[in-house]
């Protein structure tokens, strides 16, 4: 079974940072786009960046020179480091291939509060 399991979210004030993991389960993963999506509380959910086959990036201008992208073939893992965080940014996290075609995982929770 197709499995999607992030981690690394928490509670962090403005200007913070986090470091997010998407582990991927199963074969494949490596010749998809891969992406990190995010909801908001009470909104829907949109792509935030990805990352192609290639290696090359998107960004969302919101989210662009503060959150960075990258892909370990060896450990069939996805990351997000953001950096500079903001309460905008408070929202469920989650990765996904683009368009995304997996079974959505739990996500993990960004709060940015002061």
């Amino acid at each position: 079974q197709v499995q999607l399991v992030e981690s690394g979210g928490g509670l962090v004030q403005p200007g913070g940072s986090l470091r997010l993991s998407c582990a991927a389960s199963g074969s494949g993963f490596s010749i998809r786009s891969m992406g990190w999506y995010r909801q908001p509380p009470g909104k829907q959910r949109e792509l935030v960046v990805l990352i192609d086959r290639l290696g090359s990036t998107n960004y969302a201008d919101s989210v662009k020179g503060r959150f960075t992208i990258s892909r370990d073939a060896a450990k069939n893992t996805v990351y997000l480091q953001m950096n500079s965080l903001k309460p905008e940014d408070t929202a469920v996290y989650y990765c996904n291939t683009v368009p995304a075609s997996v079974d959505w995982g739990q996500g993990t929770q960004v709060t940015v509060s002061s």
